[in-house]
C-alpha cells in the first residue's frame, strides 16, 4: 500500500513554493539575453581583415621586359642564322680577290721648273680574276701616279666586267701640265735622274667592285691597289722612258 504522505512525481508538491527562473549560471556568469544567437556571455565577432602575404602574392611579369627580351632572342638568332648561311656561302664560292701587276710604264713630255711639272704616263696593267664561280664587276676606278707621296696626276679608268678565270688589259693614262710640286721633290727627281739616270713613281688605285655568282652578289666593296716602285728610265737631259726591270706585281686588298 502506497504511503500516502509521499508527493507525487512530477508535481509541485503542495506547500512548497515553486523555482524561479535563475539569472545566473551554476559557473557565475549571467544567463545571455532571451533571443540572443549566442547562448555564452562572449564578444561579436569582428570583421575579417585579409592582408596580401608577399611570399604568397601572385606575381605578374612586366611586359615591357619580357617583350625586350623576346626581342634580344629573335636579333641573336636572326644574327646566327645569317653568319650561318654567310659562312656556307663562303665555303661553297670561296671568293678571292683579283690580282693586278703593272705590265709597262711610258713617260713623255716630262719637264720640271722650279715649283712645276709636266709629263704624261701611260701605265698598262693586267687584272686577273681566280674565281671559279664568282664574276667580278669594277664598277668606278680612281688612280694617282706619285713621287713618293706626293700626287702628281689623279685619272679616272673606264668600268668593266670580268668574267670567271678571267684576264683582261687595263689601262690608265695620266696628264700633269704645269702643276705644283713643292721644291723638295723637284730636287728629289732631278736628283735621282742625275744620279741613277731613273725616277721610281708609284701608282694607287681605288676601284668600287661587286662580286656575283648567280643569284648571290656581295655588297659593293672598295678594291685597294698599290703598285710601287715604279723604276722609269730617264736621264736629266731627256724628256722620256719606261719602264726598267719587267713587269711588277701590285698589292690588293679590301
Amino acid at each position: 500500500m502506497e504511503n500516502p504522505s509521499r508527493p507525487a512525481t512530477g508535481y509541485p508538491a503542495p506547500g512548497y513554493p515553486q523555482a524561479q527562473a535563475s539569472t545566473n549560471n551554476p559557473n557565475g556568469f549571467p544567463n545571455s539575453t532571451a533571443g540572443s544567437a549566442y547562448p555564452y556571455a562572449a564578444p561579436p565577432p569582428q570583421p575579417a581583415y585579409y592582408t596580401a602575404d608577399p611570399y604568397y602574392a601572385q606575381s605578374y611579369p612586366d611586359p615591357r621586359a619580357t617583350l625586350l627580351r623576346r626581342l634580344f632572342a629573335i636579333l641573336i638568332a636572326s644574327f646566327i642564322i645569317a653568319g650561318t648561311i654567310a659562312f656556307i656561302i663562303w665555303l661553297i664560292l670561296r671568293p678571292r680577290i683579283p690580282d693586278v701587276q703593272v705590265d709597262s710604264v711610258t713617260l713623255s713630255n716630262f719637264n720640271l721648273s722650279s715649283s712645276t711639272v709636266t709629263g704624261n704616263w701611260d701605265v698598262r696593267f693586267t687584272v686577273r680574276n681566280p674565281n671559279h664561280k664568282i664574276t667580278l664587276h669594277y664598277e668606278r676606278i680612281e688612280a694617282s701616279v706619285f713621287y713618293k707621296d706626293e700626287s702628281l696626276s689623279d685619272t679616272t679608268v673606264t668600268p668593266f666586267v670580268q668574267g670567271t678565270k678571267n684576264q683582261t688589259a687595263m689601262r690608265a693614262t695620266f696628264a700633269a701640265a704645269s702643276a705644283y710640286l713643292d721644291k723638295k721633290f723637284v730636287d728629289g727627281i732631278n736628283g735621282d735622274m742625275t744620279s741613277r739616270s731613273s725616277v721610281i713613281f708609284n701608282v694607287r688605285m681605288l676601284a668600287r667592285v661587286r662580286f656575283k655568282a648567280g643569284w648571290w652578289r656581295a655588297r659593293e666593296r672598295f678594291l685597294r691597289v698599290y703598285c710601287g716602285d715604279l723604276t722609269v728610265g730617264i736621264s736629266s737631259n731627256s724628256t722620256g722612258g719606261k719602264l726598267v726591270g719587267g713587269a711588277r706585281q701590285c698589292r690588293v686588298g679590301l
